[in-house]
């Protein structure tokens, strides 16, 4: 047989886990993390923190059951024996327990790639299993994380500022949260800020960078800040730089909002597929 009729194995795909909650209407979670972890070409793997179903009787508020943590717990035992993993993405967590099952899995080994999108849910200061949540989620998750994704709302608090209103103030932002946790940042401004553009500030202690896409709409779209995060967590799987990721992270959202799918919530879906075609009518 000559040599020139062989043909090489294809490279197996870069294998990426979210640890995050399941959201009914398959516009968020880890529902948005594994489409977009298909689309960008890495496999995608799961392990379920709660389960949100939207109450379209009630405002269309979250209705949220946590998983058990002995569940979530053999959920990572079973993916962490079945693959090496060194890239994971954390979504919503939603309870104390949850967050103190899935940080005792993280540290038991090394992580390249751990990328926080910190969903925080506690508006003010009152006591509150809410405050206690997010309380435990930036004393044992956020010092684990090598890349953390904030919305306009957990740069905030993150940062300790009382409020963004500027791209400078972001700017700021980004700066204070890797100072205090070492991570690399991309904070999200998104349609907050005012102006033409959707802004968000990338920032790893040395380079920052503002990165600015036209604003598709001035109402957010669910999904994007999941799509996000699990988009930087696929292209730093495949090899990415910080910065790379970041950048093509941003691409894909965009183009995600602008395909975004509707349906009878009084919120669109972004659209991870057909990028540049839109959904098949």
């Amino acid at each position: 047989m000559s040599a020139n009729t062989h043909t090489s194995a294809p490279s197996a795909p870069a294998v990426t886990l979210t640890i995050a909650g399941s959201e009914a209407t398959g516009g968020a979670g880890a529902q948005a993390d594994l489409k977009t972890f298909q689309e960008l070409g890495v496999y995608g793997i799961t392990a379920l923190t709660c389960i949100v179903s939207f109450d379209p009787n009630d405002s269309w508020n979250h209705r949220f059951v946590p998983v058990d943590p002995q569940v979530i717990s053999d959920q990572l035992e079973a993916i962490t024996t079945a693959y090496d993993l060194d890239t994971v993405k954390i979504g919503m967590l939603g309870t104390p327990a949850t967050i103190d099952v899935v940080a005792k899995a993280l540290q038991a080994q090394d992580w390249k790639n751990l990328v926080l999108d910190p969903v925080l849910i506690c508006k003010g200061q009152e006591p509150g299993a809410a405050l206690d949540t997010d309380k435990a989620l930036k004393a044992q998750i956020l010092p684990l994380a090598t890349f953390v994704t904030p919305n306009h709302f957990e740069s905030m608090s993150l940062s300790g500022m009382d409020s963004i209103e500027t791209v400078e103030d972001l700017k700021e932002a980004a700066r204070r949260i890797h100072e205090a946790s070492g991570a690399v940042v991309l904070a999200k401004g998104g349609v907050r800020l005012e102006g033409e553009d959707a802004v968000d500030v990338f920032y790893d202690g040395e380079t920052m960078e503002v990165l600015r896409a036209p604003k598709v709409g001035e109402v957010a779209v669910s999904g994007a800040g999941c799509t996000l995060a699990a988009a930087i967590t696929a292209e730093l799987g495949k090899g990415a730089t910080p910065l790379e990721a970041a950048r093509t992270a941003k691409a894909f959202v965009t183009e995600g909002i602008r395909n975004r799918v509707s349906s009878n919530a009084p919120f669109d879906a972004l659209w991870q597929g057909n990028a540049g075609q839109g959904p098949a009518l």
